[in-house]
């Protein structure tokens, strides 16, 4: 296993991927914390965190690899990618709820564009990591669901573990191995940091159904307009989500509830094309879900 987890990590820096290890079997890093440092060796000049001390130097590589079986962490940023993480749903024992492949083939169609052939690897709960070269230039960070939920992004600050890793529920391998394809423009037009813009203000629309419906829609969208920051996404698709089965029984229209979270949502600051992408997702997942009114 240290030889194949060894050949692992010189592959990767051979592809010009700053590596470092992560502990045996999981997902962290290997490398000591600051409170632990002894300010010698590599941190000599001070304490170096694992993004600054991944290498693709292949004398180093061996000598880390040989001393244990590690894991193999690609530090996204040095190494020019920006990784898009389609994840499963953490709680989906009936198997209806989108996974992050289905969210992000959604906005890929609604921006009338194809879902992009490059280098893959499937993770070990069964998602997947696209790989992207990044742009010359420009410093991509890591998000979490603002381009569709359950669709994360690694780049600056950000690793993912590499094939031929292993933890308790299974391995990392390539289903592609191509090289990876440049970040496409209108990728990185949606990860750019947007400039600030002042909060859009909320309107409720003109609300017409039942009392019950209507009131729990009032109260969820209130609860998006409160998220915290950088939960709007992912707070929107759950609030959504909720109010879907009223939908589903026909106590209010369709329309009524997307514009309102519609609104709800840009007015949290949200973008309208990832509220749209969110609000459609979370009710058709809910009104697949939703059980007959007096078993609910």
């Amino acid at each position: 296993m240290s030889g194949h987890l060894l050949n692992a990590a010189l592959s990767a820096a051979e592809r010009g991927w700053h590596v470092f290890p992560l502990r045996p079997g999981t997902k962290r890093p290997a490398l000591h914390g600051e409170a632990a440092c002894t300010r010698t060796g590599a941190c000599g000049d001070g304490h170096r965190k694992w993004e600054q001390r991944a290498t693709t130097d292949p004398d180093r590589i061996r000598a880390t690899w040989e001393r244990a079986p590690f894991n193999v962490g690609i530090a996204t940023g040095p190494s020019g990618l920006l990784v898009v993480d389609l994840d499963l749903p953490k709680d989906n024992s009936n198997g209806d709820a989108p996974c992050g492949a289905a969210t992000f083939g959604a906005l890929c169609e609604r921006t009338g564009q194809p879902v992009p052939a490059t280098h893959r690897v499937r993770t070990a709960s069964g998602g997947r990591h696209l790989y992207f070269t990044a742009p010359a230039g420009v410093r991509l960070a890591n998000t979490a669901g603002s381009l569709a939920p359950l669709v994360d992004t690694r780049g600056w600050g950000g690793y993912v573990v590499a094939a031929g890793s292993t933890t308790p529920v299974g391995a990392y391998t390539v289903t592609d191995d191509t090289a990876p394809a440049a970040l496409p423009d209108w990728l990185l037009h949606l990860l750019e940091a947007p400039p600030a813009r002042p909060v859009t203000p909320f309107a409720w629309p003109t609300i017409s159904g039942n009392r019950t419906a209507t009131a729990a829609l009032e109260r969820e969208c209130n609860t998006v307009r409160a998220a915290p920051e950088k939960e709007g996404n992912n707070t929107l698709n759950r609030c959504a989500f909720k109010v879907g089965r009223f939908v589903a029984w026909g106590d209010i229209a369709r329309h009524v509830v997307e514009e309102a979270f519609q609104g709800a949502g840009e007015a949290r600051g949200l973008t309208a094309a990832e509220c749209r992408s969110t609000i459609r997702s979370a009710l058709d997942s809910s009104i697949r879900k939703a059980r007959p009114r007096d078993a609910a």
